[in-house]
This record gives structure tokens, C-alpha cells and sequence, in this order.
């Protein structure tokens, strides 16, 4: 059905709930727990403050959390919750899922554009958060010698070369599993959170390429697990009449969620564009409002009926998510005419470039492929201009000499504004053959008369690029 198959899991947990079924030998909820502990150690091993502290993240992302908990927390109060139960479902529910943002935008292989940092920044922000819940309503009374943790950043060199050492291999990934259950056992032992634990140390390891690759590896272990998380959740049962009334105007506050999150950034002087895409990209609620949710149920701050609540809407927001970010890029093409000119008239993060500098040859995606063409093209005395959204290519690049900018293909925009008239041809060396296709498409749309070149791997994708406007594949 194309949609995520967390959905399939909550469903798969409700009709063996209907069946009878219990997890009395507390099966599912280990595997559960072990899930969670390596997805917040790959949270972790993504964790950098510099993508936190910018303006446009910290900014729009607090003052968001704050509105919409503050809405969510008020129904709660209405509906006849407690006070401390409504505050947990207004916190809970202002957080968007970054299992989903990270999936759609990786299968738009957008993962390295400017509207992504500045999602998964957001997102990051409201991971600490939800840990800080998972502290407060999961963590006992910490021992005294919890204050030896202070010392953790003291040994970050010795874990880096460990992880260095253990090669790329099996030994990396039993590295990584060793430290996300050994950090958690630790902080539970000490009194804390065990969630604390696994992303404190996944943080300890981030900003390699090591503590990427690691990450990779991860991914589907942690999700396999996670399975168990959510058939557990979904044990739970189907809500009552009134849980479900509860549930649906709750689930009307999202678009609203949705709305709030695209004014704000622009408001920090986002193009409308980015503002769009990270809309779409942070338009769920989040994985973790089940998360923390449980270990608030399990230490008996809100009731199991409330679990069910969020249950519900989660999986909602995920059905209704998922297809809308397949179709991000068109769907923005569609109302483009009526966003842009909401955007600040101002200098705006992210700005793209405008002017080629009279370049004769530009090359669309400065990896491997890119930067070989680029070499050649210069070594024959040619003007050559680099394009890319990944700064760290970018960055690359401009140690090697190579005259690069930045650029989202994707974005209309870019295009349009762009002066090409003095370049001959461009050359689209992106890995994804749907950013290809709609780069040609967005090329010739804006009247480019000049030769487009597309590379590609697979023999198969030459006619839809050939029908998109590329002359030679």
C-alpha cells in the first residue's frame, strides 16, 4: 500500500490483542527496549550542535514545541486529563517522527540539501527534548557516583580509536551494539535513564565518517527490533468512543502543526521553498511521542487508555505523511505561485547563486563522476563550474582548487533565476535518476537551449531522460 510499515506493525499488535494475546513473558517489551536503546544510539551518532544553535533551527523549532504543546495541552485539560498527564501529551505530540523525515527524504535523495539540515536539525532538538522526558518519567534516583559521568568526554578519543580499529566489518557493528547496552546499563545502574545512556554515548562517537558508516549498519538492526516495540504499543487494544472522539480533534491541531512550522521559517528569513519542504518533511507526529509515552505509562504518569491516543494518531499522521512527501516536489510546483511571495525580502540562509562567474561547462553533482569530468574539462583549458547541495563535497572540492557553488537541482527556483546564456552545456553527474529527470525537465521548462548530458548506470533510465529534454545519456 506504499505506506510505512510501522502502520502494518500497530495493526499487526491490535488484531493479536483482539486474538488475546499478551506479552506475559515480557518478550516484546525487551526486544522493544533494545530497539529503542539503538535508535537513540544512532540519534546520537548523528548529534551536532552546530546544526542545533543555528537561528532558523533553535528559533523555529523552540517557539513551535512551545506553541503547540501549549494547544495540545489545553484539549488535553478539556477532555478532562490531569494536569501533569496533559502536559506530557502536549509535549509528546509537538514532536514530528525522524524515522520518516530521514526515510522520505533519503528516498528523494535530499538527505544533503539545505531544507534537510535544517529538518533534521529541528529534529535533533526535539530528540533531546523527548529524552529529557524519558529522563524525568523513566529514571530513578540517581546515585552519587552518577557525577563520574561528567568524565565520559575524557575518554571520546580512546572510543574514536577503538572505533577507528575495528574496521569496517563485524567487529564495527559488535563495537557499536556493545556501546549502545553498555552506555544504557550504565546510566540504569547509576539511577538514570538507560535511553539517556545509549544517546549519550552514540554522541560521544559523532562527526566521523566512521560514526556514519556505523549508523548505516545500525539502521535495519534497529529497525528490526523496533518491531517488537510496536506490536507491544499495539497490545494495547482499540481506544473507546470517547478516546476516539479525543483522538480526532487532536488529529485536526496537525495541519495546523503543519502551517505553524512553514510561517516560522519564514519568519528566519527562510526561502519559501526550504520552508515548504520542511513543512512536509516534519508533518507526523513522531515515533518518539510513543517512545517516551510507554516509560510515562510504565512509571504511571498517564494511563494506558492514553497510549492507545497516541497510538492512534501516530499512525495516522504516518499514513497521511508518507504519500505527501513522495510528492513533495510536485506538490510544491503546484502552489509555488502562491508561497514565494510570502517569503521575507531579505538575504536568505541557504541563498543560492546566481551568477556562473561566465562559465562555459557546469557539472551538476561534484562526486566521483563530477569531479573527474571537472579535472579534464579544466586540464583542456575549458571554464568549468561545480554544482552540489552537499556542503561537505563542497567542501572537498574547494580544497582542491575546484571552483564549485552551491545548488539544489530540485529547485525551480535555481533555474529560473540562474543566467546560462554564456554556458554551453551542463552536465548532471547525481547519483538519483529522479533528480536528473526533473533537473532536465526544470532546465528546458526555463528555456535552456544549450546540451544537457545525464550519467548514468542503467540503460533503462535513458528514455525517460532522453523524453525529459537531455541530449545524450
Amino acid at each position: 500500500l506504499k505506506l510505512p510499515p510501522l502502520i502494518g506493525y500497530l495493526i499487526a499488535g491490535v488484531i493479536l490483542s483482539a486474538f488475546g494475546v499478551s506479552d506475559e513473558d515480557g518478550l516484546l517489551h525487551s526486544v522493544g527496549h533494545y530497539g529503542v536503546i539503538f535508535l537513540l544510539f544512532t540519534v546520537g551518532l548523528h548529534l551536532r550542535i552546530k546544526n542545533i544553535v543555528r537561528l532558523e533551527v533553535f528559533g523555529a523549532g523552540s517557539i513551535h514545541l512551545i506553541i503547540t504543546a501549549a494547544i495540545f495541552f489545553l484539549i488535553s485539560l478539556v477532555f478532562g486529563y490531569s494536569v501533569v498527564e496533559s502536559l506530557l501529551i502536549g509535549s509528546l505530540l509537538g514532536l514530528s517522527s525522524t524515522v520518516l523525515a530521514a526515510k522520505s527524504l533519503e528516498a528523494r535523495q535530499e538527505l544533503n540539501s539545505f531544507h534537510a539540515r535544517v529538518s533534521i536539525g529541528i529534529l535533533i532538538l526535539q530528540d533531546i527534548v523527548a529524552i529529557g522526558i524519558l529522563a524525568l518519567t523513566g529514571g530513578g534516583i540517581p546515585s552519587v557516583w552518577s557525577l563520574l559521568l561528567l568524565t565520559l568526554p575524557f575518554f571520546r578519543p580512546l572510543l574514536f580509536r577503538l572505533l577507528t580499529q575495528s574496521g569496517h566489518e563485524d567487529l564495527q557493528l559488535l563495537f557499536g551494539l556493545l556501546l549502545a547496552m553498555g552506555g544504557a546499563a550504565l546510566f540504569e545502574y547509576l539511577g538514570l535513564s538507560a535511553e539517556l545512556g545509549a544517546l549519550v554515548f552514540g554522541a560521544l562517537l559523532s562527526g566521523t565518517k566512521e560514526s556514519d558508516e556505523l549508523s548505516e549498519k545500525l539502521w535495519g538492526l534497529k529497525e528490526a527490533f523496533l518491531v517488537g516495540f510496536f506490536l507491544e504499543v499495539g497490545l494495547y487494544g482499540l481506544p473507546s468512543l470517547s478516546e476516539f472522539g479525543f483522538a480526532m480533534i487532536l488529529l485536526l491541531v496537525l495541519p495546523l502543526k503543519s502551517m505553524l512550522f512553514f510561517f516560522l521559517l519564514v519568519g528566519f528569513k527562510l526561502r519559501s521553498r526550504n520552508a515548504f519542504m520542511v513543512t512536509l518533511t516534519l508533518s507526523s507526529f513522531s515515533e518518539f511521542t510513543l517512545i517516551a509515552g510507554m516509560v510515562a505509562a510504565g512509571a504511571g504518569f498517564i494511563s494506558n487508555s492514553v497510549m492507545i491516543v497516541l497510538a492512534l494518531l501516530t499512525a495516522i499522521s504516518y499514513a497521511l505523511n508518507a504519500p505527501i512527501s513522495e510528492r513533495s516536489n510536485k506538490i510544491w510546483k503546484r502552489y509555488e505561485q502562491v508561497l514565494v511571495p510570502l517569503e521575507r525580502d531579505v538575504k536568505h540562509p541557504g541563498q543560492q547563486v546566481v551568477n556562473l562567474g561566465g562559465a562555459e561547462y557546469l557539472i551538476v553533482g561534484m562526486g566521483q563522476a563530477g569531479t573527474a569530468a571537472y579535472d579534464f574539462l579544466k586540464e583542456n583549458k575549458h571554464r568549468i563550474l561545480g554544482m552540489d547541495s552537499d556542503p561537505a563535497q563542497i567542501e572537498s572540492n574547494l580544497k582542491n582548487k575546484r571552483r564549485i557553488v552551491y545548488g539544489d537541482a530540485l529547485d525551480a527556483e535555481l533555474w529560473h533565476n540562474l543566467d546560462l546564456s554564456e554556458v554551453k552545456s551542463i552536465m548532471l553527474t547525481i547519483p538519483a535518476v529522479e533528480t536528473k529527470i526533473y533537473a532536465t525537465k526544470l532546465l528546458r521548462e526555463n528555456n535552456y537551449k544549450g546540451d544537457i548530458y545525464a550519467l548514468t548506470l542503467r540503460d533503462a533510465e535513458r528514455v525517460a531522460l532522453k523524453e525529459a529534454g537531455a541530449n545524450a545519456i
